[in-house]
């Protein structure tokens, strides 16, 4: 299976993503249907190390596939970046981790919760872990939980931040989702009681962002070159946009043919409704292009075997939170100009990736000040430390 095949599969099964979004919003998870036909249709294989039969894709390919998704279904879309993403993550890890998780299954899904709210105990051999995390979306199709935590000393002193792989078998799923948008999602928290995790089954946030992880031995590719905060938050951003789109493309088509009620002219022909949907375009192709630019200029560097600079990461941040701050916009603008028809049922495409959109805005990736923080601080000459750059 090549890249490009992998992308016209998706292409073909957006019609059926898109048909059963609102049973995907009412079950309140993505179908197990769904994520086979993904498998099937090679989505998971694309940031997947090709020692374990994946294709080490170029990241543009992965977002242009979960872009698709996005539009089709929102809650598909939010579920597909967190899983699809974390192959990429997982080679990172110590050889043998890899080959915990994928040896005997190589299409095993992996979910996560980063946010370090649970206890981390350091023992002989590696760590205990109790407690629970939050916002795991897609946890209920894996198999395998990465959990962030904080590692303390003898005192009680945070000393490192570590990601955690935990296999089901030492945590459960509390089914607690139940938000106003991407209530597909299946978001739902990881419950983990007094489970030993091996020292090979953990990954520090410095050497990832310093680029120097155990994996790197085993994947010479140089997709796993690349950032931890761009790649992660670009795909969530992504999908983002790929809301965003697909509500652009139904609000334009259904436009063309309504008529308004309180003045009987067609919407088509109303000049405030043209410039809505200028705006609105313009703001989603703003964020597309820019996604697509870092990406290319990331990629580009990882294959010259360079590192990125500062001032790279700093950029790709930046895009990447103003991203979803001008999807969520868009669609905004273009509620405006509905008259509150939207709001009358659940079902409607609009009305659905508006609740979208602003849930996603929640999720750190999309910490928007934090973001233009770390830009503007380098811009400025200020050295930056931070985890997410």
């Amino acid at each position: 299976m090549r890249e490009e095949d992998v992308l016209a599969a998706v292409r073909a099964l957006a019609p059926a993503l898109r048909e059963r979004a609102a049973a995907t919003e009412a079950l309140r998870r993505v179908p197990d249907s769904t994520v086979e036909e993904l498998e099937q249709a090679g989505f998971f294989r694309l940031l997947r190390p090709r020692a374990y039969g994946g294709l080490a894709a170029a990241p543009d390919v992965f977002y242009a596939a979960l872009r698709e998704i996005a539009k089709a279904c929102g809650s598909t879309g939010w579920a597909a970046a967190v899983l699809g993403v974390h192959p990429w993550h997982l080679a990172l890890f110590d050889p043998q981790a890899q080959e915990d998780v994928w040896g005997p299954d190589r299409a095993t899904g992996v979910c996560s919760s980063h946010a370090p709210t649970g206890n981390v105990t350091t023992v002989d051999g590696g760590f205990r872990l109790s407690g629970r995390w939050h916002l795991s979306a897609g946890c209920d199709h894996a198999r395998w939980a990465l959990l962030g935590g904080v590692v303390t000393d003898a005192e009680g002193r945070p000393v490192d931040m570590r990601t955690f792989l935990v296999p089901c078998a030492d945590y459960r799923v509390d089914d607690v989702w139940d938000p106003v948008g991407l209530r597909g999602s299946g978001s739902n928290d990881i419950v983990v009681e007094d489970a030993f995790v091996p020292g090979h089954r953990t990954l520090g946030f410095g050497p990832v962002t310093a680029l120097r992880c155990p994996g790197h031995s085993a994947n010479p590719e140089p997709l796993y070159r690349l950032p931890y905060a761009a790649v992660f938050t670009t795909a969530i951003s992504t999908a983002m946009v790929g809301i965003a789109e697909g509500a652009y493309e139904e609000y334009v088509a259904a436009a063309r043919g309504r008529v308004s009620a309180s003045s009987g002219q067609r919407v088509a022909e109303d000049p405030f409704a043209q410039v809505r949907v200028a705006r609105a375009a313009g703001d989603i192709d703003a964020s597309r292009l820019q996604l697509t630019r870092n990406t290319a200029e990331l990629y580009a560097v990882a294959r010259d075997g360079r590192e990125p600079s500062t001032s790279l990461r700093a950029r790709a941040r930046r895009d990447q939170a103003l991203a979803s701050e001008r999807a969520i916009a868009a669609v905004d603008l273009l509620m405006q100009n509905t008259a509150g028809s939207p709001m009358r049922g659940g079902a409607d495409v609009l009305q659905r990736a508006w609740r979208d959109l602003h849930t996603g805005r929640g999720q750190a990736a999309n910490d928007v000040e934090r973001a233009l923080l770390l830009f503007g601080q380098d811009a400025l000459g200020i050295a930056v430390h931070d985890p997410m750059l």
